[in-house]
């Protein structure tokens, strides 16, 4: 039977990845990564030695087919992203969506498998230690940095649940500023987690100018990937 396995791996700490991710990966015919630079590292450093291939937003329409012909002849093959959890907020998504319609009918017959090998999330380590409400709650991904993107923030203000994104150090601050403007006058907590599993792991929260304000004078914190939550 061949296989694609969607594998979970760290979104920080190298040895945040299970026994099973590393069975998988290293028993893979061949590891598809976002940047292959990246995912050497976690290869090296628990001692894999597999061949590794680039899949990411730009790569291009016959690089799903090389892959789905691979799958084909009995690979097995392993896809992971830079951090976390693959279809996440990256290309991944794609990828098995065109897997599973391609492929349907050897699916169906068990001939080809898409398992899921668990493993971490930004988005779920960001709940467990913010100490927000999340029974309930809406993740949006990477907001759109043009068309949209004030209505997703009235929706935010809006929403009567937790609502949770991802954003980069470059647009942070503006980010901010946009919840300030929207959540003026309501009682809502804006909380920011950063370099999660790292040594300089934060968790700062608080009303949305506060959060701003201090941003805006820690500007040597600005810096790695952000997980932004809003809540009651």
């Amino acid at each position: 039977m061949a296989t694609l396995s969607v594998v979970g791996t760290p979104i920080g700490n190298l040895e945040d990845i299970t026994l099973r991710a590393l069975k998988v990966l290293a028993s893979a015919d061949l590891v598809l990564c976002e940047d292959t630079r990246m995912t050497k590292r976690l290869l090296d450093r628990h001692s894999i030695q597999v061949p590794t291939k680039s899949y990411h937003m730009h790569s291009k329409l016959s690089r799903t087919e090389e892959i789905i012909g691979l799958l084909k002849v009995g690979k097995n093959i392993a896809l992971v992203s830079d951090a976390g959890t693959p279809g996440i907020s990256d290309p991944g998504s794609e990828l098995v969506k065109r897997v599973r319609a391609e492929l349907k009918e050897e699916i169906a017959s068990g001939d080809i498998k898409v398992e899921a090998i668990p493993g971490p999330s930004a988005l779920t380590a960001s709940l467990s230690i913010s100490g927000v409400p999340c029974a309930d709650f809406t993740f949006l991904g990477f907001l759109p940095h043009k068309k949209g993107r004030e209505t997703l923030f009235k929706e935010i203000a809006a929403s009567e649940r937790t609502m949770i994104f991802y954003e980069s150090p470059h647009r942070i601050l503006k980010t901010l500023e946009s919840l300030v403007k929207a959540l003026e006058g309501s009682n809502k907590k804006v909380t920011v987690c950063r370099e999660l599993t790292k040594i300089f792991e934060e968790v700062v929260s608080g009303l949305p100018q506060e959060v701003k304000s201090y941003f805006e004078s820690h500007s040597d914190k600005v810096k790695g990937e952000f997980v932004v939550i809003v809540s009651e």
